[in-house]
């Protein structure tokens, strides 16, 4: 527990990135105290599976069933599957491993039953032993979809049939505006409990901003009065893994770390970035520190949230 007597952490997540800090937050914030509220606009269905990329990484990681060379996927997985399939023609350019289309073919037929994807998410946790509470950004169906050169993409296909390649015109998450936040977490966000609320350095606009779009969620953790802690997830002017920067510079956005603050900037009262960029601090009106923020090992993962809860309790203690 932390000096101020407040215990509970939400963190928002999606990706390898996130996942990684979910970790390291899972490590030194004991049990159901952290809530994971995870992206969901990845999800898509496909071989008539309803497949959860985001929740199934950061439940993975949590599980210490993550491949850690792949960064998703389960660690130790077989490929007889999708092996069988190519020789049928089948479609094999997103790839399912024999376990973890275990995970798909139960989500789906438990999807197809009527129970929500929290449920079942929180159902397949428990299963694994994951202790912290992995809750999707809503249980209503946003997706991401994405305006490129080569015209409109649906996030899959931009992501892994075309590998990030073409250029990013657009970004955008339908189903938005109908969607709402679980009641769980909005109730999260408002227990007075709550030591912290801390974005990943997960990518702003494929992980963190379809979040943030669903109905309710980006106002109450405006309204919350835990502290508001952003990673960056940009080191010296690039982006750790994945097309966060490509897509900044094709947006029209800075690549750096203060550009990404900026886009929370009505939600931080701080913001961490890493010592390669500690310069970027003076650009950015909210209290900066500086971390190693590269998550190489389990210890860097501990490490870096320590420092952000740490920064967090600080914050708390000034406005006291």
């Amino acid at each position: 527990m932390s000096a101020t007597g407040k215990n509970r952490v939400v963190a928002l997540c999606g990706g390898i990135g996130g996942a990684k800090l979910a970790l390291g937050l899972s490590r030194v914030v004991a049990g159901a105290d952290l809530m994971a509220v995870v992206n969901t606009g990845d999800d898509f269905e496909h071989l008539g599976l309803a497949i959860s990329p985001d929740l199934d990484t950061v439940m993975y990681t949590l599980a210490g069933l993550d491949d850690p060379q792949r960064g998703w996927g389960r660690r130790d997985e077989t490929w007889t599957f999708m092996s069988a399939l190519e020789a049928l023609g089948g479609e094999s350019w997103f790839a399912l491993g024999d376990g973890d289309l275990a995970t798909h073919i139960e989500r789906t037929r438990r999807l197809a039953a009527g129970e929500a994807l929290s449920a079942i998410t929180a159902d397949f946790c428990r299963r694994l032993g994951v202790a912290a509470r992995v809750l999707p950004m809503t249980d209503d169906i946003v997706r991401t979809h994405l305006r490129t050169a080569d015209g409109w993409l649906d996030f899959q296909d931009y992501f892994v049939r075309h590998r990030c390649a073409p250029q990013v015109l657009e970004v955008i998450y339908d189903g938005d505006a109908a969607a709402r936040a679980h009641p769980d977490v909005l109730a999260a966000l408002g227990d007075p409990r709550l030591r912290a609320v801390v974005i990943c350095p997960s990518n702003p606009f494929l992980s963190i901003e379809p979040i943030l779009a669903v109905g309710g969620l980006r106002e109450a953790i405006a309204r919350t009065a835990a502290p508001v802690i952003a990673v960056s997830p940009i080191i010296g002017g690039r982006a750790v893994k994945g097309p966060t920067a490509k897509m900044m510079s094709e947006l029209g956005v800075e690549v750096s770390a203060a550009a990404v603050a900026r886009r929370y900037q009505d939600l931080l009262d701080a913001y961490v970035l890493d010592h390669a960029d500690a310069a970027e601090a003076a650009k950015l009106a909210i209290p900066v520190t500086v971390a190693d923020t590269l998550m190489t090992t389990l210890a860097d993962r501990e490490n870096l949230a320590r420092h952000v809860l740490a920064s967090a309790d600080a914050l708390a203690k000034a406005t006291a």
